[in-house]
C-alpha cells in the first residue's frame, strides 16, 4: 500500500499489487482571475494590447508582395513564350 492507496496485501488478489498512477486523469486547474488594482495597471495592459506594429516586419511584407508579383509576372512571360525576346513581351498588368 502507498500513501493510502492499493491494497493492504496482494496475496489473493491475483495481481501483483502494483499501483499505477492515472496518466488521463486532468487535474482542475486554477480558474483566471484578474485582479486590477489601478488605473495604472489597466493604462498599462491597454497599452501592450494596442502596440504599433513592427516596422522591419511591415517592410519584409512589402517586399515580399513584390517578390509574389514579380514570379506571377515571371510565370505569365514564360506561358507567352517571351522568356529571351524583349520585343514581344505583352505587358498583362496594364
Amino acid at each position: 500500500m502507498y500513501n493510502g492507496i492499493g491494497l493492504q496485501t496482494a496475496r489473493g488478489s491475483g495481481t501483483n499489487g502494483h499501483v499505477q498512477r492515472n496518466v488521463a486523469f486532468v487535474r482542475p486547474g486554477k480558474k483566471d482571475s484578474v485582479n486590477y488594482r489601478t488605473e495604472d495597471d489597466l493604462a498599462k495592459l491597454d497599452a501592450q494590447a494596442n502596440r504599433q506594429p513592427n516596422q522591419g516586419i511591415l517592410d519584409h511584407e512589402r517586399k515580399r508582395k513584390v517578390e509574389v508579383k514579380c514570379a506571377e509576372l515571371e510565370e505569365v512571360l514564360e506561358s507567352q513564350g517571351a522568356r529571351d525576346r524583349p520585343s514581344e513581351i505583352v505587358d498583362p498588368m496594364g
